[in-house]
């Protein structure tokens, strides 16, 4: 189960694992943001910082919108974390928690 963490993302990449969503199902699913900035100006607007039950750390963030992102209005979003087996396992959990929000 993905969580949030105070642990450091330092070091974690983009592996090509990406998922859609609305900033809306992700906070419904996984919390608040760790980071906010939703105004367009940044390569990141929002950003969360998570741990697997492996305690690998990764980051789900949209990616290069150079705009204002509404909150129902579902997006391609980054996963990024230490490899590719990583960032694949916190994708599959997180279309499962999209999936089935009430199991979480």
């Amino acid at each position: 189960m993905l969580k949030s963490t105070s642990r450091s993302s330092s070091g974690t990449s983009f592996h090509y694992s990406t998922f859609r969503a609305s900033v809306d199902e992700l906070i419904k699913v996984i919390g608040e943001p760790t980071y906010e900035s939703n105004e367009g100006e940044d390569k990141v607007n929002i950003e969360w910082e998570l741990e697997d039950d492996n305690e690998d750390v990764v980051t789900i963030y949209d990616w290069k919108e150079y705009r204002k992102i509404g909150y129902d209005e579902k997006i391609e979003w980054h996963i990024g974390g230490m490899s590719k087996n990583i960032t694949d396992n916190a994708k599959g959990e997180i279309e499962y928690m999209l999936r089935f929000p009430s199991s979480n």
